[in-house]
C-alpha cells in the first residue's frame, strides 16, 4: 500500500521538480543578485516573449557596473566624509522621517547634480554664449530634433589617463546629451587607464551622479601595461585602452541583441551642440568616421595651435599643416585643394584618417563587422637594448592604433567592390593627386613636402614632437589597381566641433576660428552633404614611433605606399 501511494505521487514529485527547474532557467539571468560586472543574457522567458532592448537600468542592474575601484586613500576622504556628514545631519535627517518623505531626500540631490553639472561651471559655462557658423548655437532643439526623434541608442566612450583636468565637464557633457536623448538611450563606458592624479576620486563623482540619473554605465580601472614606463609601447597602449572601453559595446549586442546608431567618443571638452552637430554630419553623409578638431594642446601667442596630427592626414595622406587658430585662409590644416575650401567655409571636408578630440564612429561599418584597434608589433624595445635594428623603407608603418583603425576602414570598404565605371569624376585616378594619369608616382609630390618649412612641425598633446628627419621619396612604379577604384571609406572633419581642455579661453577659439558666426544662413542641410568620394591615396605621410619609450617617445617620418590592392591581398594569405 505504502508503495502503491509512493507511485502516485511520482508524477506530482515529477511536475514540482520541472516546475522548479524551469524557474530556475528562466530567471536565472534576471535573478535577484546578477553579475555585477557583466551583463545579462537574455533569459529563456525574454527568448519567448522577444527580448527587451532598452537600457533600462531598473529592470536590469548590471547595466550600471563598476569594476576596479580604487581603494587607495585619498588625500580627499576626509573633505568628503566631512560632506556626507554635513548633510546627513542637515538635510537628511530634518526632513526624512519615513518613506513617505524620503522623496525630498532624492529631490535635494538631484537638484544639487542639476547645479553642479547644468554648463554653469569650468570650461562648459561659455558654450551657451559661443557663437557658430550657421546659427549653431540658436534653436537647437530644431536643428536637432530629429536625431531625438529617431530614438536611437548612442555608446558614449571614455578613455582616461590623468585626466582630471576636464572629466568633470565631460561628465557635464554627458548629463547634457541624457536631457536631449533620455537616460535610456545612452550607455557610458568609462575607462580609467592607471591614473595617477584625481581622476580616480572623479569617477566615484561620475558613478555616483550616473547612478541617481539612471544613466547606464560600467566604469572600470585598469593598471597600467608596464610597470617600467621605459618599457611601454604607446601604440599597444592606445589599443588596449580603447578595446576595452569598447567590451561592453560587445556584450550587449551578443548578450542582449542591442545594437548602438554610433559611437561617441569623448576626448578633451566639447560642447554639447558641437556633438549633436558632429552626429547629424556623420548620419546625413553615412559616414564611418567623423572627427572633430582639437585646437587644446597648444597654445602661441594667445592662439592655438592644430593638435593630434599624429592620427589625422588629409585625402592626400599629408599632414595638416601646423595651422593656427588665427591663421590666415592660405594656411589651413589640410593641403588638398576641396578640403582646403570646405575648411574656410567651415564645412565637413573629407580626409584619409582623423581623429582630432571628441569623434563619431558608425559601429556598423566598423566595430561589429570586426574592427578593432591595433598596433604595430615589429617595434623596438629600448629597455632591452639601445641598439634599434634596421628597418628597411617600406617595412609597415608603426604609427598610432587610429591610424590603423583609419586604413582598415578603407579596406574593409573596398571588400564592397569598385566603383561603377560611368560614375562622373571618378577616373582610375581621380582622388589620387599624387599618381599621374599614366600610373606613374608623382616625385614632385614628395619634393614638395620636403621643401615646406611646416612639413615637419606641429604639436601633438598625446606625444612629444616629431623628429627633423626628412621624408623619403617613394621610388616610382607602375601601380597595380589604384586605389580610387575601390569604394571609398567615408571619413570627415568636421571644422565646426571644436575640442579644448581645462584653462583654453574656448570663447577665443571660436572667434579665432568663426568670427561672428553670421557669415551664411541658417539651417542649410545640404551643407553637410559631400556629393563626391574620392579614393584613398596611393601614399600618405608615415609618422611612427618605432620604439618603446611610453607617451614620450620620439617619432620620425617617412613617406610610405598604401596599396588597397595589397592589404586585400594581405588579408587573404592571412585567411
Amino acid at each position: 500500500m505504502a508503495f502503491s501511494l509512493r507511485r502516485q505521487h511520482v508524477p506530482k514529485i515529477l511536475l514540482a521538480l520541472g516546475s522548479v527547474l524551469f524557474l530556475k532557467l528562466v530567471f536565472s539571468s534576471s535573478g535577484s543578485n546578477p553579475a555585477k560586472n557583466s551583463v545579462e543574457e537574455i533569459n529563456v522567458f525574454e527568448r519567448v516573449t522577444g527580448a527587451d532592448k532598452t537600457l533600462n537600468v531598473q529592470r536590469y542592474k548590471s547595466l550600471q557596473a563598476r569594476i576596479g575601484r580604487d581603494e587607495r586613500e585619498d588625500i580627499f576622504d576626509d573633505i568628503v566624509q566631512d560632506g556626507i556628514e554635513d548633510y546627513w545631519q542637515r538635510f537628511h535627517i530634518p526632513f526624512v522621517t519615513g518613506s513617505d518623505t524620503s522623496q525630498t531626500d532624492v529631490q535635494n540631490v538631484l537638484n544639487a547634480v542639476e547645479s553642479l553639472l547644468s554648463l554653469n561651471g569650468w570650461v562648459a559655462a561659455y558654450c551657451p554664449t559661443l557663437v557658430r557658423p550657421f546659427g549653431q548655437n540658436r534653436n537647437s532643439d530644431d536643428a536637432y530634433g530629429e536625431l531625438v526623434q529617431g530614438d536611437h541608442l548612442y555608446y558614449i566612450g571614455l578613455a582616461i589617463h590623468s585626466a582630471d583636468h576636464f572629466l568633470v565637464d565631460q561628465l557635464a557633457v554627458i548629463v547634457q546629451m541624457a536631457k536631449r536623448f533620455g537616460t535610456s538611450n545612452l550607455f557610458v563606458s568609462m575607462l580609467d587607464y592607471d591614473s595617477t592624479d584625481s581622476t580616480a576620486t572623479l569617477t566615484d563623482l561620475c558613478e555616483a551622479v550616473l547612478t541617481l540619473l539612471g544613466i547606464p554605465y560600467r566604469i572600470r580601472r585598469v593598471p597600467g601595461m608596464t610597470e617600467d614606463p621605459t618599457a611601454a609601447y604607446y601604440p599597444a597602449e592606445e589599443a588596449h585602452m580603447r578595446n576595452l572601453a569598447l567590451e561592453p559595446l560587445f556584450e550587449l549586442y551578443h548578450k542582449r541583441n542591442i545594437k548602438f546608431n554610433r559611437v561617441i567618443w569623448l576626448k578633451g571638452f566639447t560642447c554639447p551642440n558641437d556633438i549633436f552637430e558632429t552626429l547629424k554630419v556623420s548620419v546625413a553623409n553615412e559616414a564611418a568616421l567623423v572627427c572633430g578638431m582639437d585646437w587644446a594642446a597648444a597654445e602661441l601667442n594667445g592662439h592655438f595651435v592644430f593638435s593630434d596630427r599624429w592620427r589625422t592626414r588629409d585625402i592626400r595622406g599629408d599632414q595638416f599643416r601646423q595651422s593656427k587658430s588665427s591663421e590666415k585662409l592660405d594656411a589651413v590644416p589640410p593641403r588638398d585643394e576641396v578640403g582646403a575650401a570646405r575648411y574656410i567655409a567651415h564645412l565637413p571636408f573629407q580626409v584619409f584618417c582623423c581623429e582630432a578630440g571628441t569623434h563619431v564612429v558608425d559601429p556598423e561599418q566598423s566595430y561589429y563587422k570586426g574592427i578593432k584597434y591595433r598596433y604595430g608589433i615589429d617595434f623596438h624595445n629600448a629597455s632591452l637594448s639601445d641598439t634599434a635594428p634596421e628597418r628597411t623603407p617600406d617595412a609597415q608603418c608603426l604609427d598610432s592604433t587610429q591610424a590603423y583603425f583609419c586604413r582598415d576602414l578603407w579596406t574593409s570598404k573596398a571588400r564592397e567592390g569598385v566603383i561603377d565605371e560611368d560614375t562622373p569624376d571618378h577616373s582610375a585616378t581621380a582622388g589620387n593627386r599624387n599618381v599621374r594619369r599614366d600610373g606613374e608616382q608623382d616625385p614632385d609630390w614628395a619634393r614638395r613636402d620636403e621643401e615646406d618649412s611646416d612639413a615637419n612641425a606641429g604639436s601633438d598633446f598625446d606625444a612629444m614632437p616629431d623628429s627633423d628627419q626628412p621624408l623619403d621619396s617613394l621610388p616610382t612604379g607602375k601601380i597595380s589597381v589604384p586605389n580610387s577604384v575601390y569604394q571609398p571609406a567615408r571619413i570627415l572633419v568636421n571644422p565646426r566641433c571644436v575640442t579644448t581642455y581645462a584653462g583654453v579661453s574656448h570663447t577665443q577659439l571660436a572667434l579665432d576660428l568663426f568670427g561672428t558666426g553670421d557669415d551664411e544662413p541658417q539651417g542649410n542641410a545640404t551643407k553637410y552633404v559631400l556629393d563626391d568620394w574620392e579614393g584613398a591615396p596611393e601614399s600618405f605621410v608615415c609618422q611612427e614611433q618605432s620604439q618603446t619609450g611610453g607617451r614620450k617617445a620620439a617619432k620620425t617620418q617617412r613617406l610610405l605606399g598604401f596599396s588597397i590592392h595589397e592589404e586585400l591581398r594581405r588579408d587573404e594569405t592571412d585567411l
